[in-house]
């Protein structure tokens, strides 16, 4: 399976003899599956079952779903929902018994969600349900080309971040090259330290204490095969493919941990750099799998 991205639209029109629509699907990023619907109204019994298509095709983003319906279907005359209005007028009465406030209007009394009801043009049980049925397959074409937009911009979004992995995978090889290179250095500071300790400057003790201590600095041999091993896992997942938005976000978050201590234990300029350009390709990286399913 191919990366997902959270982000796209889709635009589908359908038709059944007078009865035309337009679907319109956005998402965005989202923590998990958040779908919203505007349907006209008396449709609100076609949700439960576009929640369950959206979720037979998407596990994650927050979703904006609108239905436009012309002809016979909804062109029916309004009517008041008695019971609904009765619920307003009681919860309204109440709130005016323990609130010093003015009487509502009448629009903005009908104006509550429930109160006004459109009744549809479509008696006939057979027609509704075939247009329902219509609406459904419909919907389906719609989150199917949905699925389409983002799966392309995951595409490019797999291109990216793979770039990235390989820019993180050049600064570790730096890094590993600088440390190398640093040996050398404290090699001659610990060199002239123990001249200075057969002189009798530096006691024997000292002299110890601080070549543990460049020792330990200085190793940051794990945090570079951790930050390999990283890498490897990042492409692992981008190969899989799948909805692996939160595992790679997840595994940004070790890089960036491997990246700070590698920062941490620098001991000259050079590495200290190579340690903020990998915390810079990371960041990078997160605000692209931050996109991700």
């Amino acid at each position: 399976m191919a990366l997902s991205s959270m982000t796209g639209f889709a635009r589908v029109d359908g038709a059944l003899g007078e009865t035309r629509w337009v679907w319109e699907m956005k998402s965005v990023n989202g923590r998990g599956l958040e779908p919203r619907f505007r349907l006209p109204p008396g449709y609100d019994f076609l949700e439960h079952d576009l929640r369950k298509l959206l979720a037979d095709k998407f596990s994650r983003g927050s979703f904006n779903v609108f239905l436009l319906l012309k002809g016979a279907a909804i062109e029916g005359s309004f009517a008041v929902n008695r019971a609904a209005l009765a619920s307003a007028l009681k919860l309204i009465e109440e709130i005016r018994l323990a609130v010093d406030c003015d009487k509502p209007r009448p629009e903005g009394v009908l104006a509550l969600r429930g109160v006004i009801e459109q009744e549809s043009a479509l008696d006939d049980e057979d027609a509704r349900a075939a247009l329902a049925g219509a609406l459904k397959e419909s919907f389906r074409e719609a989150a199917d080309a949905l699925l389409a937009a983002r799966r392309k911009e995951g595409a490019l979004l797999d291109a990216l971040i793979l770039g990235q992995l390989g820019a993180i995978e050049s600064l570790t090889n730096a890094a590993r090259a600088s440390a190398e290179a640093a040996t050398g250095a404290i090699r001659a500071k610990i060199a002239a330290q123990l001249a200075d300790l057969l002189a009798g400057a530096v006691p024997a003790e000292r002299l110890a204490e601080e070549a543990a201590m460049l020792a330990v600095k200085a190793d940051i041999r794990e945090e570079l095969d951790r930050l390999d091993a990283h890498v490897a896992a990042g492409r692992a997942l981008i190969s899989e493919g799948g909805p692996a938005g939160r595992k790679l976000d997840f595994l940004t978050q070790e890089f960036n941990r491997e990246a700070n201590t590698l920062c941490s234990k620098a001991q000259d300029m050079g590495l200290k750099r190579i340690g903020l350009d990998l915390k810079t390709t990371i960041d990078q990286m997160r605000e692209q799998v931050q996109n991700l399913e």
